[in-house]
Protein backbone atom coordinates (compact mmCIF):
# COMPACT_ATOMS: atom_id res chain seq x y z
CA UNK A 1 0.00 0.00 0.00
CA UNK A 2 2.43 2.13 1.00
CA UNK A 3 4.55 1.84 -2.53
CA UNK A 4 1.49 2.30 -4.43
CA UNK A 5 0.99 5.65 -2.30
CA UNK A 6 4.22 6.90 -3.13
CA UNK A 7 3.74 5.94 -6.67
CA UNK A 8 0.66 7.93 -6.72
CA UNK A 9 1.95 11.20 -4.81
CA UNK A 10 4.82 11.17 -7.65
CA UNK A 11 2.38 11.39 -10.05
CA UNK A 12 0.61 13.94 -9.00
CA UNK A 13 3.59 16.18 -8.35
CA UNK A 14 4.89 15.20 -12.24
CA UNK A 15 1.43 16.90 -13.08
CA UNK A 16 2.42 20.33 -11.63
CA UNK A 17 5.45 22.95 -12.87
CA UNK A 18 9.31 21.86 -12.14
CA UNK A 19 10.83 24.76 -9.79
CA UNK A 20 12.26 26.02 -12.71
CA UNK A 21 9.18 26.81 -14.74
CA UNK A 22 7.42 28.40 -11.52
CA UNK A 23 9.95 30.77 -10.76
CA UNK A 24 9.82 32.49 -13.81
CA UNK A 25 9.04 35.73 -13.66
CA UNK A 26 5.69 35.65 -15.73
CA UNK A 27 4.61 32.76 -13.32
CA UNK A 28 5.54 34.49 -10.57
CA UNK A 29 3.52 37.71 -11.22
CA UNK A 30 0.55 35.54 -12.22
CA UNK A 31 0.77 33.84 -9.13
CA UNK A 32 1.02 36.98 -7.18
CA UNK A 33 -2.12 37.82 -9.00
CA UNK A 34 -3.95 34.69 -8.38
CA UNK A 35 -3.42 34.69 -4.73
CA UNK A 36 -4.17 37.94 -3.59
CA UNK A 37 -8.11 37.50 -4.72
CA UNK A 38 -9.04 36.70 -0.82
CA UNK A 39 -6.65 39.07 0.97
CA UNK A 40 -5.21 41.68 -0.91
CA UNK A 41 -1.34 41.99 -0.74
CA UNK A 42 1.17 44.68 -0.13
CA UNK A 43 3.79 45.21 -2.97
CA UNK A 44 6.85 43.95 -0.10
CA UNK A 45 4.71 40.53 0.76
CA UNK A 46 6.90 38.17 -1.16
CA UNK A 47 9.65 39.42 1.06
CA UNK A 48 8.29 40.23 4.36
CA UNK A 49 6.28 36.38 3.83
CA UNK A 50 10.15 34.72 4.03
CA UNK A 51 11.01 36.36 7.00
CA UNK A 52 7.66 37.16 8.96
CA UNK A 53 4.74 35.29 10.29
CA UNK A 54 1.66 36.42 8.48
CA UNK A 55 -1.66 37.31 9.63
CA UNK A 56 -4.80 38.52 8.02
CA UNK A 57 -5.91 41.60 9.85
CA UNK A 58 -8.93 43.94 8.12
CA UNK A 59 -9.00 42.55 4.18
CA UNK A 60 -4.70 42.05 4.03
CA UNK A 61 -1.79 39.91 4.70
CA UNK A 62 0.37 41.72 7.16
CA UNK A 63 4.01 40.89 8.58
CA UNK A 64 2.98 40.13 12.52
CA UNK A 65 6.18 39.54 13.77
CA UNK A 66 9.70 37.92 12.73
CA UNK A 67 10.57 34.15 12.13
CA UNK A 68 14.16 34.95 13.68
CA UNK A 69 13.43 34.30 17.89
CA UNK A 70 15.84 37.43 18.66
CA UNK A 71 14.61 41.14 17.99
CA UNK A 72 17.84 42.42 18.33
CA UNK A 73 18.39 42.88 14.41
CA UNK A 74 15.31 45.23 14.00
CA UNK A 75 16.24 47.38 17.69
CA UNK A 76 19.81 48.06 16.04
CA UNK A 77 18.09 49.51 13.13
CA UNK A 78 16.33 51.65 14.95
CA UNK A 79 18.32 53.11 17.39
CA UNK A 80 21.94 52.83 14.96
CA UNK A 81 21.03 52.59 11.39
CA UNK A 82 17.39 52.61 9.53
CA UNK A 83 14.21 50.41 9.82
CA UNK A 84 11.31 50.46 6.71
CA UNK A 85 8.06 49.47 7.53
CA UNK A 86 5.32 49.12 5.30
CA UNK A 87 2.28 51.03 6.15
CA UNK A 88 0.59 50.66 2.51
CA UNK A 89 -2.22 48.96 4.10
CA UNK A 90 -3.12 52.57 6.10
CA UNK A 91 -6.13 54.06 3.85
CA UNK A 92 -6.16 57.38 2.20
CA UNK A 93 -9.04 59.63 1.66
CA UNK A 94 -8.15 62.70 -1.12
CA UNK A 95 -9.86 65.69 -0.96
CA UNK A 96 -10.07 68.37 -4.27
CA UNK A 97 -11.69 71.17 -4.03
CA UNK A 98 -11.76 75.28 -3.32
CA UNK A 99 -9.51 75.78 -0.28
CA UNK A 100 -12.21 78.09 2.05
CA UNK A 101 -14.91 75.13 1.27
CA UNK A 102 -12.59 72.36 2.23
CA UNK A 103 -11.15 73.99 5.77
CA UNK A 104 -14.87 75.16 6.26
CA UNK A 105 -16.49 72.11 6.67
CA UNK A 106 -13.30 70.26 7.65
CA UNK A 107 -13.79 72.60 10.67
CA UNK A 108 -16.67 71.01 12.05
CA UNK A 109 -14.90 67.87 12.49
CA UNK A 110 -12.01 68.55 14.61
CA UNK A 111 -11.39 71.24 17.26
CA UNK A 112 -8.22 73.99 18.25
CA UNK A 113 -8.47 72.41 22.06
CA UNK A 114 -7.36 69.10 21.06
CA UNK A 115 -3.80 70.96 18.48
CA UNK A 116 -3.41 71.11 15.44
CA UNK A 117 -6.46 71.42 12.70
CA UNK A 118 -6.28 71.35 8.70
CA UNK A 119 -5.68 75.11 8.56
CA UNK A 120 -2.49 75.32 10.84
CA UNK A 121 0.06 77.64 8.64
CA UNK A 122 2.63 75.45 8.52
CA UNK A 123 0.61 72.51 7.67
CA UNK A 124 -1.64 74.25 5.13
CA UNK A 125 1.93 75.28 3.23
CA UNK A 126 2.20 71.71 2.33
CA UNK A 127 5.73 71.59 4.07
CA UNK A 128 4.93 69.16 6.88
CA UNK A 129 2.56 66.60 7.67
CA UNK A 130 -0.21 66.78 10.52
CA UNK A 131 -1.93 64.70 12.91
CA UNK A 132 -5.29 65.08 14.69
CA UNK A 133 -8.27 63.58 16.35
CA UNK A 134 -11.53 63.67 14.13
CA UNK A 135 -14.99 63.84 15.65
CA UNK A 136 -18.91 63.62 14.33
CA UNK A 137 -20.11 67.27 12.82
CA UNK A 138 -20.54 69.87 15.69
CA UNK A 139 -20.48 67.50 17.99
CA UNK A 140 -16.82 67.74 19.63
CA UNK A 141 -15.77 66.46 22.80
CA UNK A 142 -18.53 63.73 22.51
CA UNK A 143 -18.53 60.83 19.28
CA UNK A 144 -15.01 60.31 18.60
CA UNK A 145 -14.20 58.89 15.05
CA UNK A 146 -10.48 58.64 15.34
CA UNK A 147 -6.69 59.86 14.91
CA UNK A 148 -5.70 60.43 11.23
CA UNK A 149 -2.57 62.05 9.43
CA UNK A 150 -2.87 65.04 6.67
CA UNK A 151 -0.93 66.41 4.18
CA UNK A 152 -1.46 69.38 2.17
CA UNK A 153 -0.01 69.15 -1.45
CA UNK A 154 2.42 71.90 -1.40
CA UNK A 155 2.82 74.47 -4.64
CA UNK A 156 -0.54 75.09 -5.24
CA UNK A 157 -1.40 78.68 -5.60
CA UNK A 158 -4.93 78.35 -6.97
CA UNK A 159 -7.93 78.63 -5.29
CA UNK A 160 -8.65 74.88 -5.65
CA UNK A 161 -6.37 72.52 -3.22
CA UNK A 162 -5.61 69.31 -3.12
CA UNK A 163 -5.76 67.35 0.79
CA UNK A 164 -4.58 63.79 1.88
CA UNK A 165 -6.00 62.32 4.88
CA UNK A 166 -4.46 59.02 6.55
CA UNK A 167 -6.42 56.59 8.52
CA UNK A 168 -5.98 53.31 10.12
CA UNK A 169 -8.56 50.34 7.88
CA UNK A 170 -11.19 50.08 10.50
CA UNK A 171 -11.76 53.89 10.84
CA UNK A 172 -12.29 54.32 7.34
CA UNK A 173 -15.90 53.75 7.03
CA UNK A 174 -17.09 56.16 9.49
CA UNK A 175 -14.37 58.68 8.83
CA UNK A 176 -15.53 58.36 4.98
CA UNK A 177 -19.25 58.38 5.75
CA UNK A 178 -18.81 61.50 7.67
CA UNK A 179 -16.65 63.28 4.74
CA UNK A 180 -19.31 62.24 2.33
CA UNK A 181 -22.06 63.61 4.75
CA UNK A 182 -20.18 67.60 5.52
CA UNK A 183 -19.68 67.86 2.11
CA UNK A 184 -22.75 66.66 0.71
CA UNK A 185 -21.30 64.04 -1.82
CA UNK A 186 -23.80 62.03 -3.70
CA UNK A 187 -22.74 58.29 -4.41
CA UNK A 188 -22.06 58.19 -8.33
CA UNK A 189 -25.02 56.61 -11.19
CA UNK A 190 -22.53 54.07 -12.99
CA UNK A 191 -19.85 52.36 -10.87
CA UNK A 192 -16.66 51.76 -13.08
CA UNK A 193 -15.84 48.49 -12.97
CA UNK A 194 -12.12 47.69 -13.02
CA UNK A 195 -10.12 46.13 -15.62
CA UNK A 196 -8.21 43.80 -13.42
CA UNK A 197 -11.15 41.63 -12.49
CA UNK A 198 -11.57 40.56 -15.54
CA UNK A 199 -7.94 40.10 -16.29
CA UNK A 200 -7.06 37.86 -13.31
CA UNK A 201 -9.88 35.54 -13.86
CA UNK A 202 -8.12 35.36 -18.09
CA UNK A 203 -5.13 34.57 -17.03
CA UNK A 204 -6.24 32.09 -13.85
CA UNK A 205 -8.09 29.85 -16.86
CA UNK A 206 -4.79 29.96 -18.80
CA UNK A 207 -2.69 28.93 -16.61
CA UNK A 208 -4.80 25.65 -15.84
CA UNK A 209 -5.48 25.50 -19.47
CA UNK A 210 -1.63 25.11 -20.05
CA UNK A 211 -0.98 23.14 -16.89
CA UNK A 212 -3.67 20.63 -18.22
CA UNK A 213 -2.18 20.58 -21.36
CA UNK A 214 1.37 20.12 -19.85
CA UNK A 215 3.17 22.32 -22.67
CA UNK A 216 4.72 25.77 -22.63
CA UNK A 217 2.54 28.80 -22.58
CA UNK A 218 3.34 32.35 -24.04
CA UNK A 219 1.15 35.07 -24.16
CA UNK A 220 0.99 37.20 -26.69
CA UNK A 221 -0.79 40.93 -27.19
CA UNK A 222 -2.94 42.12 -29.65
CA UNK A 223 0.14 42.98 -31.78
CA UNK A 224 1.71 39.30 -32.25
CA UNK A 225 4.51 40.48 -28.91
CA UNK A 226 5.36 38.32 -25.89
CA UNK A 227 2.90 40.02 -23.26
CA UNK A 228 3.73 39.50 -19.56
CA UNK A 229 1.62 39.98 -16.99
CA UNK A 230 2.00 43.06 -14.56
CA UNK A 231 1.25 43.35 -10.76
CA UNK A 232 -2.27 44.08 -10.29
CA UNK A 233 -3.40 45.57 -6.86
CA UNK A 234 -7.55 44.71 -6.66
CA UNK A 235 -9.09 47.61 -5.03
CA UNK A 236 -8.09 47.20 -1.16
CA UNK A 237 -9.02 45.21 2.01
CA UNK A 238 -11.70 48.02 2.63
CA UNK A 239 -13.38 47.96 -0.20
CA UNK A 240 -15.01 45.73 -2.64
CA UNK A 241 -13.37 46.26 -6.66
CA UNK A 242 -17.35 47.16 -7.69
CA UNK A 243 -17.93 49.52 -4.83
CA UNK A 244 -17.47 53.07 -6.11
CA UNK A 245 -14.31 54.65 -5.31
CA UNK A 246 -14.91 58.35 -5.99
CA UNK A 247 -17.59 61.08 -4.69
CA UNK A 248 -18.64 64.35 -6.55
CA UNK A 249 -20.89 66.96 -4.66
CA UNK A 250 -22.45 69.35 -6.97
CA UNK A 251 -23.33 71.98 -4.10
CA UNK A 252 -19.74 72.65 -2.75
CA UNK A 253 -17.65 71.40 -5.66
CA UNK A 254 -15.45 69.08 -3.98
CA UNK A 255 -14.45 65.35 -4.85
CA UNK A 256 -13.43 62.99 -2.67
CA UNK A 257 -11.54 60.20 -3.92
CA UNK A 258 -10.36 56.83 -2.36
CA UNK A 259 -7.02 56.39 -3.09
CA UNK A 260 -5.97 53.38 -0.57
CA UNK A 261 -3.47 50.85 -2.27
CA UNK A 262 -2.80 53.78 -4.74
CA UNK A 263 -0.84 55.50 -2.50
CA UNK A 264 1.68 53.73 -1.30
CA UNK A 265 3.31 54.54 2.36
CA UNK A 266 6.70 53.67 3.67
CA UNK A 267 8.45 54.92 7.11
CA UNK A 268 11.89 55.44 8.05
CA UNK A 269 12.79 54.69 11.41
CA UNK A 270 16.24 55.44 12.77
CA UNK A 271 19.34 57.84 12.61
CA UNK A 272 20.25 57.22 9.44
CA UNK A 273 17.06 57.26 7.54
CA UNK A 274 18.07 60.77 5.97
CA UNK A 275 20.81 59.39 4.50
CA UNK A 276 18.65 56.43 3.21
CA UNK A 277 16.60 59.00 1.06
CA UNK A 278 19.29 61.51 -0.03
CA UNK A 279 21.11 58.44 -1.55
CA UNK A 280 18.03 56.46 -2.70
CA UNK A 281 16.28 59.54 -4.06
CA UNK A 282 17.80 61.85 -6.84
CA UNK A 283 15.83 64.76 -8.68
CA UNK A 284 14.83 64.01 -11.78
CA UNK A 285 16.21 66.82 -14.70
CA UNK A 286 13.11 69.48 -15.61
CA UNK A 287 12.23 69.05 -19.26
CA UNK A 288 10.92 72.36 -20.80
CA UNK A 289 8.55 71.96 -24.26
Amino acid sequence: KQAEKAVHQKKEQSKTKCRKARRRHINLVAEFNRRQRKNIWLETHIWHAKRFHMIKKWGYCLADRPTEKSYRACYRAMTKHCLLQDLSYYCCLELKGRENELLKQLARICSPDTGLTFETEFCLSGRFQGSLDLYRADRYPADFLGPVTFIWKPGDVSENRQLWIWMHPALKQDILGELKAIFQCSEPEEVCIPKPCTTLIQEEKQTDIAVSLGKKRKKEDKEGEKDVPVKKIIGDGTRDPLQPYSWASPATGVVISDQTMEILRYRLIGPLSHSVLTETLKAAALQTV
